[in-house]
């Protein structure tokens, strides 16, 4: 089973974490305690975390605090400089589209945990934040934060000129509810099918005159260089797994995941099995990645998981879990929600 500890996260924004509690007057490092995150770990602030460290970390600040939209003000906290050179590039952007459209592309520079899209709807710009793993307890206040520090980019570009229509958020309303809205600025739904912001595309087109082309140039050339070396360095086999992980429901063909790795199915197959697996492999790995979290967050029911597995049958996907973990995934479930 591939470990999620293949996703990281920048100590820059486990930094910003530590800075807010400390606003709140917690001082001490308990909520760093088994996380293997040190402070000295949060002075160097590209240095990469592993995700579940960083997801620990986050469940021992919330407990530290009790403040349960603690996702909101370290969000808060997080303007364009906290994400390097990607901030860099947004803020010497020609408009907030071509920002947004920057931040889009080089978002794995900074972390996997999410993907991005962008799309236009009618009238509106939308800005799609996909999860690349099931985030669990910590899906609400990573995604406030991560939704306000992109809101708080947009601002900074655009000196406060870009009005949101709404934020959109896949859970329900928090009993904070109305500080969502205040924070963010615009009307905040709950419950949907998609994470993100929408704005009118007429604010997103209005040229920044704050903008330094040259700046903008090098940044990107910096970026895409980076960007480039991440690809290259990647194994084929974690390319494919990335891949099978955005996928929200079921999974894509051999065929369609090497369309989308721009090579013939034929050239996929024959690298990953110079790698020493199989898309058959890397598929089942995956399968059982998912079926882990889903259990263990237990948002959903047994059918719902095996529907966004990819499986028809409950009963095969019993199968498999068994094959997997030597019992049936409701003993699973019930031995994890004992503990």
């Amino acid at each position: 089973m591939p470990p999620v500890s293949t996703f990281t996260v920048p100590a820059e924004y486990a930094r910003h974490i530590a800075e807010q509690l400390h606003s709140m007057g917690i001082t001490g490092d308990a909520w760093l305690l088994g996380t293997g995150v040190t402070r000295e770990d949060l002075q160097h602030p590209d240095r990469p975390l592993p995700y579940p460290a960083f997801r620990d970390l986050v469940r021992g600040a919330l407990a530290a605090s009790r403040e349960p939209a603690l996702g909101l003000f370290v969000g808060e906290r997080l303007l364009a400089s906290a994400h390097g050179m990607v901030g860099a590039v947004a803020v010497n952007s020609g408009t907030v589209l071509q920002a947004l459209e920057m931040v889009q592309r080089f978002s794995a520079l900074r972390s996997q945990v999410f993907t991005i899209e962008h799309e236009v709807a009618g009238s509106d710009g939308l800005l799609i934040f996909q999860q690349a793993l099931p985030l669990g307890d910590v899906q609400r206040p990573l995604l406030e934060a991560v939704l306000l520090s992109v809101r708080n980019v947009v601002d900074e570009i655009s000196m406060g000129a870009c009005d949101l229509h709404e934020v959109a958020f896949p859970f329900e309303a928090p009993e904070y509810a109305d500080l969502v809205r205040d924070m963010f600025g615009c009307e905040a739904r709950y419950g949907q099918d998609w994470a993100g912001l929408r704005a009118p595309l007429a604010n997103l087109d209005v040229k920044l005159t704050r903008a330094d082309p040259a700046t903008f140039q090098i940044a990107e050339s910096i970026c895409q260089r980076e960007l480039e070396r991440l690809t290259e360095s990647e194994t084929y086999a974690s390319r494919v797994r990335r891949a099978l992980l955005e996928k929200q429901f079921g999974f894509p063909s051999l065929q369609v995941t090497a369309r989308r790795l721009h090579m013939t199915p034929r050239t996929l197959h024959r690298r990953l099995v110079a790698e020493g697996t199989s898309y058959r492999e890397l598929t089942e790995s995956v399968r059982h990645t998912l079926a882990i979290e889903h259990l263990k967050s237990g948002h959903f029911g047994m059918d719902e998981i095996a529907y966004r597995l990819g499986y028809t049958d409950l009963a095969n996907f019993r199968r498999a879990f068994k094959r997997w973990e030597k019992v049936p995934p409701s003993v699973y479930r019930d031995r994890h929600a004992q503990r």
